[in-house]
This record gives structure tokens, sequence and C-alpha cells, in this order.
């Protein structure tokens, strides 16, 4: 019978695959930067859109008690990953909100995977936790927050408003027997994650006000207010709102201030989600429609979306932070020695999250390197293309909505006397079909609308006139399919 020893001895050496040698990391690092560079120089020419549906799943036929070579591996995620379906680190992804992709972004996700930094507990990762708030206080002060302001680097603007909203519901002691008394306050354009966290949050009963939108789908702040008086007199209890800066469909900045101040009226916690539009506060010519943010209890912002990182990365602000403690710490007796509270807060105390990535390094180095002033003149080119697209756009017979506040453009083609929303809908369609552009669209009081969501830092004029020679093409191919 084999000892302990022996058998330690053999699991060992099976096991020892798990550390490769400098030489197989070397070579391996050199295929994957390789793979990567092919990626990135081809994405100028390849299509941002391609039908990914398939027969069969080719997933089906990976069997993990075999193995296959790095060459292998990558080949697999080229030909049924990477080429097929929507590219969001094209700079043809001008659909729902795109993502970016900056290179230092990887090189920072790579180095917190091998360091493998515990950055959820100051006790654990001292370095790691005072880089990721130095951020979180930076983008405090971006927006005016106060020094004594702090928040959370999360997964995305999903969990951003969901930590906001848990955050509001305690501060606001909305108990378990007042949720069907209590009111929250959104327009039809709020992004959906936050119905989404309501209900996680065990407000699934609460009163929600859908607050009617001006003609450029700003909240209403006279239609707020009216709302605000009839609930209180009828004994019911207000307690937030929801506004937006930057909303998805149409890229609007609801009136921020005059909000605010119906906010400190009826004691309700005002929560922004600038998730897609927060950081176009960077751009000089952009701020004042920012006005008021400073004085919201939360804000949520994404570096995913306006500072062009990968997917991954949501950041929540909160100006309350023993608010913002008292909902999300929690102690644990295997912890004890973690626990202490210092002067540098742990993200673990403040977000649902305990073990967590160490997001910040994806952020951080990207700024040490570039500096903050190419992605503000990145933010500012993604506004006057949005510019560009609307004056140009309606030069092919389409109508436009409102003009873009940020870099969102809605428009639909008008010049036809078929069914405007057969149409648009066929020509979407068409225009995943061509894929040479990607472009999503939407559906605003009954009418299908396309959009142009322009926020890829690899998207300059010549994607977007690439883009309206594509519209062009494949509005002549659907006149001739609804015609034949």
């Amino acid at each position: 019978m084999s000892s302990i020893e022996d058998k330690l001895r053999d699991f060992e050496a099976q096991s020892s695959v798990l550390e490769p040698s400098e030489v197989q990391r070397n070579d391996w690092m050199k295929q994957v930067t390789e793979y990567a560079g092919s990626f990135i120089d081809a994405l100028e020419d390849d299509h941002a859109f391609v039908d990914g549906y398939q027969r069969d799943n080719p997933f089906d036929n990976v069997d993990f008690n075999t193995t296959v070579d790095m060459k292998e591996a990558l080949q697999f995620l080229k030909e049924e990953v990477d080429s097929i379906g929507l590219n969001p680190a094209s700079g043809g992804h001008v659909g729902y909100i795109p993502g970016g992709g900056i290179y230092p972004t990887a090189i920072g996700d790579y180095l917190a995977a091998i360091t493998n930094r515990y950055a959820g507990i100051f006790f654990g990762g001292p370095g790691a936790v005072r880089l990721e708030n130095k951020l979180i206080q930076w983008m405090c002060s971006l927006i005016g927050f106060p020094e004594s302001a702090h928040g959370n680097l999360c997964s995305g603007g999903s969990i951003a408003n969901l930590i906001a909203i848990c955050t509001a519901r305690d501060k606001k002691a909305i108990r378990s027997k007042m949720v069907d008394q209590s009111v929250v306050y959104l327009t039809a354009q709020t992004h959906h994650c936050v119905q989404k966290a309501l209900r996680i949050a065990g407000l699934d009963e609460v009163i929600i006000r859908y607050i009617d939108m001006d003609a450029q789908y700003r909240m209403d702040v006279k239609a707020l207010e009216k709302q605000l008086k009839q609930d209180t007199s009828d004994g019911l209890r207000p307690f937030l709102i929801v506004a937006s800066a930057g909303t998805t469909d149409a890229g609007a900045v609801d009136p921020l201030d005059p909000i605010a101040d119906l906010s400190e009226a009826y004691d309700c916690w005002l929560h922004v989600d600038g998730a897609y539009g927060g950081f176009f506060i960077l751009v000089d010519e952009l701020k004042d429609r920012f006005q008021g943010i400073e004085r919201a209890d939360s804000v949520a912002i994404d570096p995913h979306k306006g500072l062009f990182l990968s997917y991954g990365l949501g950041v929540i602000l909160i100006k309350d932070v023993e608010a913002m403690y008292q909902s999300h710490f929690y102690k644990a007796s295997y912890m004890q020695d973690a626990q202490e509270r210092f002067s540098d807060l742990s993200p673990a105390d403040l977000s649902p999250e305990l073990t967590k990535h160490y997001r910040g390094l994806r952020l951080w180095l990207p700024l040490r390197l570039f500096g903050i002033a190419p992605f503000k003149a990145a933010l500012a080119e993604k506004y006057y293309l949005a510019q560009y697209f609307y004056r140009e756009i309606q030069k092919l017979g389409f109508e436009v909505g409102p003009k873009p506040d940020l870099s969102v453009v809605l428009y639909r083609y008008a010049d036809t006397d078929i069914d405007l929303n057969l149409f648009n809908k066929q020509l979407t369609q068409e225009i995943h079909k061509d894929g040479r552009v990607f472009l999503s669209s939407t559906n605003l009081q009954g009418e299908e609308w396309i959009r142009a969501a322009i926020l890829s830092f690899r998207t300059h004029r010549s994607t977007i006139d690439r883009c309206l020679e594509m519209i062009a093409d494949c509005v002549e191919r659907v006149k001739l399919q609804l015609t034949a």
C-alpha cells in the first residue's frame, strides 16, 4: 500500500504541469501576442458584425479530458468566438453602447491575474486597495463630490446601480412593511437595470412613477414636481429619484440641477445613472450639461464605456460613505484578522463582493501611461462625430430625433411611401446582413428608429463615412425588396 508520502510525490508530479517553465511561458506568450496583434491589425477591414447562427454548436465537441496545444486553442477561438457575432473591439461597433479595448487595459488585466493581488480587503492587499481607492477619489473629484465621498469599482453599471439602490433603501429606512407605500421616480428612458436592481434589492412592490419627458427625451421637471406633490398629499413616501446623464436609447441628459432641487425639497435620495455619459463631463464644451450632478447622493459611471476600457469596470460613487458601509459590511469569524476599520476603506465592505477582481489596474495603468488628455480628446471627437452624422444622415432622406446631447443619434428613413415602421425594421435587418458597420434599433412610442451610438475610441470620421455609405446601399436594397 502506498504511503502518504508516495501519494504526495505522485500527485505533485502530475500537477506540476500547472506551473509551466519559462520556455513554455515565453512560447505561449509569443503565440498569444501574435494572435492579439493580428486581431487588432485586421479590425479596420473586418466587418463589425457577422451572423453567428450555426446549426451545430461547436462547443458540444469540446472534451476537457483531452488537451490541445496553444496553436489549436487559438485557432478554435478565432473561428468560433472572435470571427462571428458583434465585434465590440471594432470601431465599426456603432450600436448599443460600444465598449472599448485600449491596449494597456489588457496589460493591466494580465498583471492583475499574474500577481493575483487580493483587492477586497485592505489588510490583505493594502497597495491594491490604495490604487483602487485613488481612482475612486479621482472620479469623485471629477464630478464635484466632496473629499469625504467614496465608492466602489464593480463589474459594470448594473452592479453600480444595485449598490446605490441598496444604500438608498437603507439610508431612507425603507423596511419591508413600507415598500408598497414608497415611491421611485424614473422615466421610460431609464436603463432597465434599475428596475432589475429594485427587484433584487427587495423593492419589487415599490411604486414606480414614470415621469413624462420633453421632446428631447429628458425628464420633465414640472411633471416630476406635480407627481411628488400628489404622492406626498396621498400619504405616500417618495424616497428615490433616478435621473440619467446620458440615456442608452437617446443619449439624453436629464436636467440635473432642478431635479436636485426637488430631491432636496422632498427628502429623496437622488441617484444619477451616468454609466454611458458620465465621462463626457471631461469635455469642456459639455460640462454645463452636467450641472447639478455634484448634488446627487450617488452616481454610476462606467470606465469601460467613457474611458474606452474593455468590459468589466463600472463605478459607483456615493457621498454618504457610512450609509454605504452599513448596507454592505458583514462580519465573519474567519476574517477577524482583517476586520479592523483602517483609514483606507476596504472595497469588500462597500459592495456585495468579497472576492473581487483586481479591476483597478486596468484603469490605473492607461491613465499613468497616457495621462487624461487623449481621453478628453477622444470623447470630444465622439461628440463631434455624432454632430457630423446627425447632419449627414439627413442628406440621405432620413428624419432625425433630437440633436445629440452626447454621442447617440436617432434617425429613421422617411423618404418613402411604404409604412415607415416596416421599412426601417427591414432596413435594420439589411444593415445587420451587410455588417460593415453595426447599428442597432429601438422603438420609441410605437415608432421604429435606428441608433448610432458613437463611443469606440477606434471610431473616426472614416468610420462614419463608411457607415453612411453602407446605409445608403442598404436603403436601395430594401426599396428593391419591398417593391418587387
